[in-house]
């Protein structure tokens, strides 16, 4: 008898970048599905710019939710899960617009996802200008680095080539069972207006989920736009970037929070963040590169060669 397909749901939240959303799912209208249900849920945050229209004529049978344009990445994604959740899938797959995909990107994370019960499947993220260079890939909990630390100078032959644990898995494209939903909650969007990521998984790995990367499920990512120097700005805004408004990269608040969260303990979260202080006092951030002196890591392989999971 033949089974059943794997549903899945694959939820993105879009906001007046048509070109960027269209090429998304072009890309991802090319993908192997094979034995999948795959459902696409696109949550329009409030386009100006006809996104919503293009995409109906280009992809009728996706399903468009459309916001007033306050609900931003967080609740935006939210918002698409719970949509997802009425059809009863198996797994919802959570993904930004800015990035393509190998063709077996999925049929590799529902196969690790299968093979490893209770388990979140982060993929590969990679630079789109760079494919051989990781992008925000497991990064790690360092407290004297300021909190989490990311990799600056690995490439796809310094990873482990089996899937490997995970502290934390950056929101771009992973794989979520439904029933970590069910029983955790979605991403607190009060909190983290656009980086709910940072605290969301961390908190299922915390309710017994198991964090996976997996080096085959390979997803090209847009770099991501330089922020803007708080120190050139003007008394107002740089309050209203550092303390007011929660939606910002540079956000103190949002920091704090996210280090309380997904820290180890509390105590190595408020440590964390009165030494992330103090280095942006001095200007010296461990993740700085010198131009032309790329800054020297072990290999992942090396780093978690002792996280790889079994097949």
């Amino acid at each position: 008898m033949k089974e059943e397909p794997i549903r899945v749901e694959i939820v993105a939240p879009v906001h007046n970048r048509k070109a960027i959303t269209l090429l998304f799912l072009k890309s991802l209208s090319r993908i192997n599905t094979d034995g999948l249900d795959v459902r696409v849920v696109i949550v329009d945050d409030g386009s100006t710019d006809g996104t919503s229209e293009a995409i109906r004529d280009h992809y009728p049978d996706i399903d468009i939710v459309k916001g007033d344009g306050n609900l931003w990445f967080t609740e935006g994604t939210n918002v698409g899960v719970r949509r997802a959740l009425a059809r009863n899938p198996k797994y919802i797959l959570l993904m930004n617009d800015d990035q393509v995909f190998d063709s077996k990107f999925l049929l590799s994370m529902v196969e690790t996802a299968e093979r490893h019960p209770r388990s979140v499947i982060g993929s590969l993220l990679l630079l789109w200008d760079a494919p051989h260079k990781l992008f925000q890939v497991s990064p790690v909990w360092d407290t004297w680095s300021g909190g989490w630390r990311h990799w600056q100078s690995q490439t796809v032959w310094t990873i482990p080539q089996k899937p490997w644990k995970a502290d934390l898995i950056v929101g771009n494209c992973v794989l979520v069972p439904a029933d970590a939903f069910r029983e955790c909650g979605l991403m607190n969007s009060k909190r983290y207006p656009n980086f709910g990521d940072a605290e969301f998984t961390p908190r299922l790995r915390k309710h017994g989920w198991q964090l996976l990367i997996d080096p085959r499920a390979q997803v090209f990512c847009q770099p991501n736009e330089a922020s803007p120097r708080v120190r050139k700005m003007g008394l107002k805004a740089m309050f209203s970037e550092l303390i007011l408004d929660l939606r910002r990269g540079h956000n103190l608040r949002r920091r704090l929070y996210s280090n309380l969260d997904s820290a180890p303990s509390k105590m190595q979260g408020l440590a964390a963040f009165a030494i992330f202080l103090i280095r942006a006092v001095i200007r010296n951030s461990p993740e700085k590169e010198t131009p032309g002196q790329p800054q020297i890591e072990e290999p992942l392989s090396k780093t978690f060669a002792n996280s790889v999971v079994d097949d």
